[in-house]
């Protein structure tokens, strides 16, 4: 391709997603076993992009750290967001670094290769401002996009009626130019957000919105995460060598002989899965995860580093980083009532949510929607429920 230049967006926070965003940005969010972004980057990869502008700000180190200079090849480059301004401040903090055709994109989507692929085919072919379009049930989470021919006709910020089936997937080709063009938009209270310069285009010039399909997942709130997964591990975008029935496992990983994974399920390096333990399925275990003895993962997210004790239960679980869990905790799985701020959502297929670095002594079990801030510590046969505050401590 002609295009061998990206802007990746990776600054924002991701305020809905708390408490498993107190630690780290929206991108670096598990998709099943591998952080969000890390997808971005590799769709990119695959459709030969060699350089890739990363704009970070929000505990902008995470990313970094990560990743450091280079993925699978491509170069990368980091631009940082003093502060998250809207997506259009946030490209522009990139425009010293790039005077080049380049693709934008936002890093906390997981996308497939071809929706790339499609957005640079269309700008090649035309030479106009490009966006991937794609078609979804539901319009009112996302921007909706009404196309007349090819052309963009209309952006629709999360319309309130049931009238769109076009949705804005957030990646986009673009000459140079953009940047004058987003320096010149009105800020609205006080954010300079992309689809505002898009939509300013759309009166003085032409605006291409390729159709496109393919894998384009979202996580808005926390239990969105379990989703992702339920996508990631259904396409087997997960890595691992394959055993069969949509099981995969990393050759670096221990599995009991007497151990049961049942697919779609994803077993991540350095794992260890004890005796009589059943995983899956719809379980992910991220990095240096273990899950001891007789136990039960289903429906889960284990991210990196977390351990599992004997005897535990979980289902409809996102458990962060370097989480603890002592014998027999029980996350007995949802639906239940989420609150999220001062907005509650019924029926959520949520058991818990138990952000990083948790300390659950054992016989801990956690009521369906429970949220758990960063560093709590719940104690031994509490029943924990509702909302846990970061750092704080749970005894009877």
């Amino acid at each position: 391709m002609s295009i061998d230049t990206a802007v990746v967006l990776a600054a924002g926070e991701g305020t809905r997603l708390r408490p498993l965003t107190r630690n780290r940005p929206k991108p670096m969010l598990p998709a099943a076993n591998r952080p969000i972004i890390e997808y971005v980057f590799d769709a990119l990869v695959a459709a030969d992009v060699t350089r890739i502008v990363v704009v970070v700000g929000y505990k902008r180190d995470r990313v970094q750290n990560y990743f450091g200079p280079t993925y699978r090849g491509a170069d990368l480059e980091y631009v940082h967001q003093h502060k998250q301004l809207g997506s259009g401040h946030a490209l522009l903090q990139a425009r010293a670094a790039v005077n080049e055709p380049t693709l934008v994109l936002n890093g906390d989507r997981v996308i497939d290769t071809n929706i790339v692929c499609d957005v640079v085919e269309e700008f090649e072919a035309t030479g106009d401002p490009t966006m991937a379009v794609l078609e979804r049930p539901e319009t009112s989470q996302y921007g909706a996009v009404v196309l007349h021919g090819g052309d963009v006709a209309e952006l629709v910020e999360k319309p309130d009626s049931d009238d769109y089936r076009l949705i804005n997937a957030g990646v986009y080709a673009f000459e140079p130019d953009i940047f004058a063009e987003i320096e010149a938009t009105d800020r609205q209270e006080g954010e300079l957000a992309l689809t505002e310069t898009i939509s300013e285009k759309l009166t003085d010039g032409r605006v291409r919105g390729v159709r496109t399909e393919g894998m384009w997942v979202d996580a808005t709130y926390p239990w969105d995460l379990l989703a992702v997964a339920e996508e990631v591990l259904a396409r087997g975008h997960v890595g691992g060598t394959d055993r069969g029935d949509g099981v995969r496992v990393d050759p670096d990983a221990t599995v009991h002989g007497s151990a049961t994974l049942q697919g779609p399920t994803v077993v991540g390096p350095d794992c260890e899965v004890g005796p009589g333990t059943v995983v899956g399925p719809d379980a992910a275990l991220g990095q240096n995860v273990t899950v001891a003895a007789n136990a039960t993962v289903r429906r889960t997210v284990l991210d990196s580093d977390t351990r599992v004790e004997a005897g535990s239960t979980l289902i409809d679980a996102v458990v962060g980083q370097d989480v603890h869990l002592g014998a027999g905790s029980v996350v007995p799985g949802g639906p239940a009532d989420v609150r999220v701020g001062r907005q509650v959502f019924p029926d959520q297929r949520l058991g818990a949510v138990i952000a990083d670095r948790v300390l659950a002594a054992g016989d801990v079990s956690f009521s369906p929607g429970t949220l758990v801030g960063p560093r709590a510590y719940i104690g031994t046969s509490v029943r924990a429920s509702g909302t846990v505050a970061e750092g704080a401590e749970v005894v009877r």
